[in-house]
């Protein structure tokens, strides 16, 4: 029996709508089909996994697909738990196409086999983003209000805030709805600015949907348990406990979460005062980690998110609970990291503050992180005024004499301003056409430095994305899509074309979770057993595996990434190398040569090592070897 994947295309133009095929075995999933159709209309993809609704853990993820505005080229991002709603359409994908002609709320309802109902309702923004709680949260509060009644089951709601019609960094925001309820735990597609593409190329502010069709989603816990205890000698609830470890709680660190592991066992790969701390000695770092964030920004986050056990799950049952709360407030690593320590903010009242204002405004938490703590090391050594940035003060931005509460507080009120400045365009301050141009415009006239501070992925001409937060030549690596883990992030050595191999062999396998629609929490058996499940139920699993590798590749041929343009990123990269040399005690004899000829000339060591990564990629990702 044939299967199809199931795709509702939308032109936000007119408002006409079909549903068109497509055969399973030639397109797997939300992401081989969102490339496919963002070449052939330029769409906003949103679609969920083929086992969504399944019985698997993390099967229920939510797909966003289609070429970026601050990426410039094909990327993806996605959400927890919004994919469980969505197969309720009795669909695998929306497209989205042309551009609404003012702001509207997109309606999809799907009431057990009638057709789905789609209805596109112009809003006024503005007044919505400025009453209320303000911003996303108050454009959802809005949608639910007007559609809400019309689901005989709870819906979901995608929404953007302010930040999508000012900057290419706007974020698409969901929350759980049960029981009539809009909860507090957010999840965020973030990555890539798709809020910026929905509202700015297709006129969509807000999605709701939901329905009630029943789908033949594999349910038949028995035989998944065989398929587990035959690969690994356990159940499948089992199995998932001891791969969601991290994510839950850890006993080995007496914390859980992103948050919660990461800073634990960070140590002197602490990342503070705009990645400044790279430049520090070891023991200047410890010291920082000891006081500033064991002492203090962690042992907040255990005594009021872990030993309390305010945790929550994404809106599918998981018993990852990953979702680490402080009353409304959601304690995820780099959010906290970017517009914490990144920032010179070290304290979880300043962090919520600055992260929530960041959230109302709809922004991706990573990247305006990223700008803010860059502005911020701008204003701390002068080449940018308060004048210049629309604010009143300068950052306190160095670890001495720093006081953790005042001086966070201090900072955060600083990000805060900046972000009003940011969306009502004060001083010199434009980000609507990316941070990087805005970046090399303002260079010019106040000289490379200012550029040199900003840590940041180039791609094509004004493509741009602040890296993961962790302190290793990986995320700062030429991959086709970077900001997401499609790169190695270990703290291991590698020399740098193998860097460029393991970074594209990590990008296949994250494809196999994404284009199943999997949550990679559950990704250490997840890899695995998702070629087994596909080949069990649909018989295609050298077909699948062809297609990640395929998808790869295709993804890989709009590969224009850019050499670093900012010196931040050479000593990110010889920083970490000496670090390696002198913390770690590494001899490695390649890891020695590549220090020395940085001490050399930075500036050829740099475009060398750049490239032998560039030719690890492309030596990998090709369709046909």
């Amino acid at each position: 029996m044939e299967h199809f994947l199931k795709v509702l295309v939308i032109d936000a133009a007119t408002g006409f709508y079909k549903v068109e095929r497509y055969r399973l075995g030639d397109f797997f999933g939300p992401i081989d089909l969102g490339l496919h159709l963002a070449g052939r209309r330029n769409s906003l993809n949103i679609g969920a996994g083929l086992l969504a609704g399944s019985i698997f853990p993390g099967s229920n993820r939510l797909f966003i697909s289609g070429f970026s505005m601050s990426w410039g080229s094909f990327y993806v991002s996605s959400m927890g738990g919004a994919g469980l709603v969505f197969d309720n359409l009795g669909l695998d994908m929306v497209s989205i196409s042309g551009k609404a002609p003012t702001s509207s709320i997109l309606y999809l309802n799907r009431i057990h086999g009638e057709e789905v109902q789609v209805e596109l309702q112009p809003i006024e923004l503005s007044s919505i983003w400025h009453g209320g709680r303000g911003g996303v949260y108050s454009l959802m509060d809005t949608t639910y209000e007007l559609f809400g009644h019309r689901y005989e089951t709870d819906p979901r709601i995608l929404s953007v805030g302010p930040a999508a019609k000012e900057t290419d960094i706007g974020a698409i925001g969901s929350v759980p709805i049960t029981k009539g309820k809009i909860s507090h735990v957010d999840t965020w597609a973030g990555r890539g600015g798709f809020g910026s593409k929905m509202l700015q190329e297709h006129g969509i502010a807000s999605v709701i949907y939901g329905g009630t069709v029943v789908d033949e989603d594999f349910r038949d816990r028995k035989v998944a348990d065989q398929w587990f205890v035959d690969k690994y000698q356990q159940k499948l609830a089992a199995k998932d406990l001891e791969a969601t470890t991290k994510y839950r709680f850890d006993p080995a660190f007496n914390t859980g979460g992103t948050f919660g592991v990461n800073y634990a066992t960070m140590g002197g790969r602490i990342m503070a005062f705009n990645y400044k701390t790279i430049y520090m000695s070891e023991e200047e770092r410890l010291k920082i980690h000891k006081e500033f964030i064991v002492d203090h920004y962690l042992k907040q986050f255990n005594e009021e998110t872990i030993q309390p056990k305010q945790q929550r799950n994404c809106g599918e049952p998981c018993v990852a609970v990953c979702k680490k709360m402080n009353n409304e407030f959601k304690k995820d690593y780099e959010p906290y990291q970017t517009m914490g320590p990144l920032c010179g903010v070290f304290d979880q009242r300043a962090a919520e503050r600055l992260n929530r204002k960041a959230d109302t405004a709809g922004f991706d938490a990573i990247s305006v992180g990223g700008v803010l703590a860059w502005l911020m090391e701008a204003l701390d050594e002068g080449i940018l005024s308060p004048e210049d940035l629309g604010i009143d003060a300068r950052p306190v931005f160095s670890p001495v004499g720093f006081s953790v509460v005042e001086d966070s507080d201090h900072n955060a009120e600083i990000g805060m301003q900046l972000i009003d400045s940011i969306l009502e365009r004060r001083g010199i301050l434009d980000l609507s056409e990316g941070a990087r141009k805005f970046a090399r415009r303002t260079a010019r006239k106040k000289g490379k430095k200012v550029l040199d501070s900003f840590l940041y992925n180039a791609n094509g001409r004004k493509g741009w994305s602040v890296p993961n937060q962790y302190w290793t030549p990986g995320v700062v690596s030429p991959m086709p899509i970077a900001g997401k883990y499609y790169m190695v992030y270990g703290n291991d050595f590698l020399p740098p074309r193998e860097l460029g191999r393991r970074n594209s062999e990590r990008m296949i396998k994250e494809l196999i979770l994404d284009n199943a629609g999997f949550c990679r929490f559950h990704r250490t058996w997840a890899e695995e057993m998702i070629p087994e499940i596909i080949e069990s139920l649909f018989g295609l699993k050298d077909a699948f595996l062809a297609n990640v590798t395929m998808t790869a590749s295709r993804i890989n041929s709009r590969n224009a990434s850019i050499f670093w343009e900012s010196e931040r990123n050479m000593d990110y990269v010889l920083t970490f190398l000496k670090r390696k040399r002198d913390v770690d005690g590494s001899d490695d004899p390649e890891l020695l040569r590549w220090i020395k000829r940085f001490e050399e000339n930075k500036q050829e060591a740099s475009l060398d090592f750049w490239y032998e990564m560039h030719k690890g990629t492309h030596e990998t990702l090709r369709e046909f070897e």
